[in-house]
């Protein structure tokens, strides 16, 4: 993690509602991250937040809704974060569990290591779309990363870029969400690599300074859009995800390899987690009997957490270790603490002028509209065309589906409502894709989550439902195969 320490340590047989922790650590703003390996055996990752940092009940509510809130988002088809698989108490600690990697981070590739490539101004450049487009559908829910940095943008396997620690920062701090606060943040991370990754290519670093440049005066999604006008600016492997995939494949290797090679005698345990599996781990994450997780309080539990208690590992037969095995979250959010404050209302003088120049400017930019539309009529967005992508034919235990939809347009700028069919027979949500002017092919993303043991075939179906020609069906579908055994 950016700002953060690097060791090689060995927790030995150390588990965690049936996580096991070993390997790499780090430590980051929040507090320490562990390598570990899930229930299923796939890889994964642990934070143990600071001592203290989540002890009050007003804490633990606003964390918890923040991780509840990333799970809605991940319902709705955001693929964009790191998910998380569980949060629970443990001898007085806190820890949040992901369901993959949280590493390597852009972070740690913007160090050298021997025999991993250099990521390229191509791989910046889809760092940057693929953390703007997830930004963006994160405000558009009325929510906030609080922490953008390259410490908590994660290079997935398959290349994918993922944003960790959603929501906490803020969480913790009982700060209210501030998107503001994520286009500066992801401003100065486009500066950043475009002086370290892009430094080879001064056009393509130019356009990631001028990238940075539209966010800070005109926001997010003019930065995304200016992005993908340059593109002829950037090498011709934008925007695939072949080298980044390379590098951080050699990247997991050189780390693995070094850990083998220095090895760290394993630590002597903290007061109170002496044989981690002994004694109660409560999950802070509650299975309603709707199915629906919520926050709230039951006979012998602190506000905000729950009387769902592990004893060592996860006991298959109880609800919520099937639950949290399966993989099939409901969340329900709550809005709790600072998230739902506003700021002081400003003086009536400022109001009033705030007020009277926002009319002025909304009537000069509808004059220049109206000018601009009576002078060239604009053809209505139609969509021409789908096709779903999916990487992986077939997954091993504990992968994730990384699935991509293309959509061919007529090059009009407007809105595009599609959904996501699944034949699990999870509910369809419609999702709404503003396009801009100018350009004919649209990225839109699902991942989908599979658990637990057996084989599995799933076909997705990607549908658009406006705006289509007239009596024309626009939809594609894939399948793809889970073996667990």
């Amino acid at each position: 993690m950016a700002g953060g320490t690097d060791t090689i340590v060995d927790i030995g047989q150390d588990r965690l509602a049936g996580y096991r922790l070993t390997g790499r650590t780090w430590t980051g703003e929040l507090g320490t991250w562990y390598a570990a390996v899930s229930a299923t055996g796939a890889p994964a990752s642990a934070l143990r937040f600071e001592p203290g940092a989540v002890s009050g009940p007003a804490a633990r509510d606003r964390v918890v809704a923040a991780v509840l809130a990333d799970r809605r988002l991940a319902r709705s088809g955001l693929a964009g974060l790191v998910p998380v698989a569980d949060l629970v108490s443990a001898h007085g600690e806190v820890w949040l569990l992901t369901a993959e990697p949280a590493g390597p981070t852009v972070g740690d590739l913007l160090g050298d290591a021997p025999g991993v490539p250099r990521p390229d101004a191509g791989d910046a450049a889809t760092v940057l779309a693929e953390t703007a487009q997830t930004l963006l559908a994160v405000h558009a829910a009325g929510l906030a990363h609080g922490a953008v940095h390259p410490g908590t943008v994660v290079i997935a396997p398959g290349g994918v870029v993922l944003l960790a620690e959603r929501g906490l920062a803020d969480a913790l701090h009982g700060r209210p969400p501030a998107p503001e606060r994520d286009v500066a943040a992801w401003a100065s991370l486009a500066r950043g690599l475009a002086a370290t990754w892009a430094a080879d290519a001064p056009r393509a670093a130019g356009l990631l300074e001028q990238v940075a440049a539209a966010a800070t005066t005109r926001g997010l999604a003019a930065a995304r859009d200016t992005l993908l006008a340059g593109r002829t600016l950037l090498p011709s492997g934008f925007p695939t995800r072949e080298r980044l995939t390379e590098t951080a494949h050699r990247w997991s290797v050189h780390e693995a390899a070094t850990r083998a090679a220095y090895p760290v005698p394993s630590p002597s345990p903290s007061p109170g987690r002496a044989g981690m599996d002994e004694g109660e781990i409560v999950t802070l994450l509650h299975v309603g009997a709707g199915g629906g997780e919520r926050t709230g309080e039951g006979p012998g539990s602190r506000a905000g957490e729950t009387v769902v208690r592990f004893g060592p590992g996860v006991p298959a037969e109880t609800t919520a270790a099937r639950i949290w095995r399966g993989g099939r979250e409901q969340a329900t959010v709550h809005s709790t603490g600072a998230a739902g404050r506003r700021g002081p209302r400003p003086p009536a003088g400022r109001r009033y002028r705030t007020a009277l120049s926002a009319v002025v400017l909304a009537l000069i930019l509808a004059g220049a509209a109206l000018a601009w539309l009576l002078r060239t009529p604009a053809s209505a967005l139609a969509v021409t065309g789908a096709e779903v992508v999916v990487p992986k034919k077939t997954l091993k235990c504990g992968e994730s589906a990384a699935i991509r939809g293309v959509l061919t347009t007529n090059g009009s700028a407007g809105e595009i409502r599609y959904r996501w069919l699944r034949s699990d027979g999870d509910e369809p949500v419609e999702h709404t894709h503003r396009v801009p002017g100018g350009e004919t092919e649209h990225e839109v993303t699902l991942r989908w989550d599979v658990r637990g043991k057996g084989t599995f075939k799933g076909t997705v179906t990607l549908e658009v439902l406006s705006p289509v020609p007239d009596g024309e069906a626009v939809e594609d579908k894939k399948s793809f195969t889970y073996r667990c055994r």
